[in-house]
């Protein structure tokens, strides 16, 4: 079977000035991604910095140095607010490196490395777009369970108890089903 003459690739001397030029000027626009790259690496950066800060914030606010004791329900909350932000910051930077592997160029520095983790390697736009997914779906079970463990101590009756409970499992449930398909 021939292939159709549309496959082929127009030698330069195909194609029109205009033509060239248009191309030339369409496939460099693609660089502009390089301000996605470089944008969702700072704010990576950036969102790992508070999650760190919230961790330290909520130690030292969690502790009473007088008679030494510690709010738990303060210090957990503080700590899963960082984890909460480091995965957000994880988005962004499986998001900073799929996009350029996709529009500039693979790694090669990250891919000779031993410490190159499938995490980051991204084949095309549906895989980045399920490792995000992945990991958005896990900020929001983080956030799930951070305002729990704040509204833990407000129940009002076995009924509210029972709903955290109900909430809990469903979330089990489907982290289990997510676990189990191949997205």
């Amino acid at each position: 079977m021939e292939p159709h003459h549309d496959d082929k690739v127009k030698s330069t001397e195909e194609q029109s000035t205009l033509e060239r030029v248009f191309e030339s000027g369409l496939w460099s626009s693609r660089l502009f991604v390089i301000l996605a790259v470089v944008f969702g690496a700072l704010s990576a950066i950036l969102l790992f910095v508070a999650g760190s800060a919230e961790i330290v914030s909520g130690v030292f606010h969690s502790m009473k140095w007088a008679p030494f004791e510690v709010d738990y329900t303060a210090l957990l909350s503080a700590v899963i607010g960082g984890v909460d932000l480091y995965l957000i910051g994880m988005v962004l930077l499986i998001f900073s490196f799929g996009i350029y592997e996709l529009a500039i160029s693979k790694i090669d520095i990250a891919r000779s490395s031993e410490a190159y983790h499938s995490l980051l390697e991204i084949s095309s736009l549906d895989d980045l777009k399920n490792k995000i997914i992945k990991v958005i779906i896990m900020v929001l079970i983080v956030s799930f369970f951070q305002r729990i463990i704040a509204i833990s101590l407000t129940f009002t009756s076995p009924t509210d108890m029972l709903f955290m409970a109900i909430s809990i499992g469903v979330i089990c449930v489907g982290v289990y089903f997510l676990q189990r398909v191949k997205v």
